[in-house]
């Protein structure tokens, strides 16, 4: 077999010929490996086959040259080990720098975030593969180890072609000593099924452990999702989240209202004309699974942009009642910039103003770039410490405050695991206390600068107990000015009929909860939505 048929088993090759592609490529399809990788990840391969056949070159004789394929995929577990990188802004400038067509970007995608995604569950297999602890390895071969791993025992990829790919992938970018280390590990790991592995690695654990094991989850992790489902009385889908973290992102787009001629929404049309799908929650939005969302109409203008519909929907919700003239909005944590984005060109259709705030330069200038393609006249940018606002004249006087305010807050991330998947291992409980309070701080300066009857939406992209409901119980104990307000009755009001049907759903399951916080708040969740698990509280500052 040559080495252009790297992924595929006899079996599949006979079925490619079969159907009539001559093409010799390396990787499979996207769709193919999707499908792969997702029924790997969820249930494990059930059976393998038989008589595994490993090359019998020694590692020295092997080919030095990496797959281009596995290498962005390296290369983008290395920049997230090393620097802390998020997979979802690194992995595509990969892509591109290897000149990845569509087939491989998607073997190199599947690879990247499943390999990222179970990376301790993989560390607890190859842990009985190593003869050292994992610590002791140099940082770039347990990258590859996990690479290595994800392909034997998730993927549709030929265990010969698994094994000898890494070592090649080793020899090229680390150097020959390693890869006998790596074809050892990798050959130990290959006997067993993915099943089979997860039952060795389990079989002293229990509960959130066992689960988190299973399901390439911290166990910390497990039983924060567990409480924040129990509190909405849905204790019983946790396999069902978890799973859902673990399934491929959807790509959704948006189409910015009022721009140009309500050229957003013609965009929006023509995505779906080119195979994307309008979404059933809210209008302005649809899915994509078409690839490269960089061929769309109006992607390079700014007029169609990618946003979960979670977040389009309360960006919309915050604006469903009635808007005044003159109003002044204020997006206290604008970066990296999208909602800020769809907010400014809603204060544009309205005649309204919409300041942007942001700490990091760069980010703020992430959120400048945001709103280019929105008129000017109706949006500013502030980069600052959002706490410090109300002593910054140029931006906010007592006798001019923000009439909306969202605070989008810095959180753990635990609702976007699919879209980061290196987050779950990248968080710690111990730095839930700090996020906590610089919550309570922004959520704080949020409430001196808004108007009399103005609109506070505090959203987190997490459904932790603890930087969501009791997050906005402790603020209405601090400021007996604000009023709790049922945050489903905007988002009611902005949706399409399935989006208040799931809606209405998720809310019967905590209508009866004495907890008024719980009942009048808002928690999407991937598995029920499709959505990311965003929070959503509506407050309003009573009059003077």
């Amino acid at each position: 077999m040559s080495e252009s048929h790297r992924n595929q088993s006899p079996h599949e090759g006979e079925r490619r010929n079969a159907k009539g592609r001559q093409r010799n490529r390396g990787s499979r399809s996207a769709s193919e490996h999707s499908a792969a990788g997702s029924r790997g990840e969820q249930s494990g391969r059930s059976s393998r086959q038989s008589g595994r056949q490993f090359s019998k070159n020694a590692p020295s004789a092997r080919s030095r040259r990496s797959d281009p394929a596995r290498l962005a995929a390296f290369q983008v577990l290395r920049a997230v080990s090393r620097d802390d990188a998020y997979a979802n802004l690194v992995l595509p400038a990969e892509i591109r720098r290897a000149k990845l067509d569509k087939r491989d970007a998607g073997f190199a995608t599947e690879l990247t975030y499943g390999a990222l995604r179970s990376e301790g569950t993989y560390d607890a297999v190859l842990s009985r593969c190593v003869d050292r602890e994992l610590s002791k390895l140099d940082p770039p071969i347990l990258d590859a180890l996990r690479l290595g791993a994800h392909q034997l025992l998730a993927m549709r990829v030929n265990t010969h072609a698994a094994v000898n790919e890494t070592v090649a992938l080793v020899r090229d970018q680390i150097g020959a000593g390693p890869s006998g280390l790596v074809n050892a590990v990798l050959r130990r790991v290959a006997e067993k099924t993915r099943d089979q592995w997860l039952d060795v690695i389990a079989e002293n654990s229990t509960g959130d452990d066992a689960l988190g094991l299973r399901h390439a989850h911290p166990s910390w992790v497990v039983r924060a999702l567990r409480q924040s489902l129990k509190l909405r009385g849905r204790a019983e889908d946790i396999e069902a989240l978890l799973e859902s973290d673990n399934a491929a992102p959807e790509v959704h787009l948006v189409g910015l209202p009022g721009l140009h001629g309500d050229a957003g929404p013609h965009h929006l049309k023509s995505a779906v004309t080119a195979g994307a799908t309008p979404s059933e929650l809210v209008e302005g939005a649809a899915i994509f699974r078409g690839g490269d969302i960089g061929r769309l109409e109006g992607v390079r203008e700014g007029q169609l942009r990618v946003q979960d519909i979670g977040s389009q929907w309360i960006a919309q919700a915050l604006t469903e009642p009635a808007v005044q003239p003159a109003e002044r909005w204020l997006d206290l944590c604008a970066g990296p910039g999208g909602k800020a984005a769809l907010l400014g060109a809603i204060a544009a259709e309205y005649g309204v103003t919409l300041t942007a705030n942001e700490p990091a330069p760069h980010r703020a200038e992430l959120v400048t770039k945001a709103l280019a393609a929105v008129d000017p006249s109706a949006w500013s940018v502030r980069t600052g410490d959002g706490r410090t606002l109300s002593s910054d004249p140029e931006f906010y006087t007592p006798e001019q405050p923000f009439d909306r305010i969202l605070i989008d807050a810095p959180c753990t991330g635990l609702g976007a695991l699919r879209r980061r998947p290196e987050s779950r291992w990248r968080r710690k409980p111990s730095g839930l206390a700090e996020l906590t309070v610089l919550q309570e701080d922004l959520l704080d300066a949020a409430v001196a600068v808004l108007a009399p009857e103005g609109l506070l939406a505090y959203v987190t992209c997490s459904p932790h107990a603890a930087e969501t409901i009791a997050q906005v119980e402790d603020l209405l104990r601090r400021h007996s000015e604000l009023q709790l307000l049922d945050a489903h009755e905007p988002m009611a009001a902005v949706a399409l009929p399935q989006g208040q049907k799931l809606l209405e759903e998720t809310r019967s399951t905590t209508s009866a909860n004495s907890n008024p916080v719980i009942a009048k708040t808002v928690q999407l969740w991937p598995h029920i939505h499709g959505t990311d698990a965003m929070f959503f509280a509506l407050l309003q500052k009573k009059p003077d």
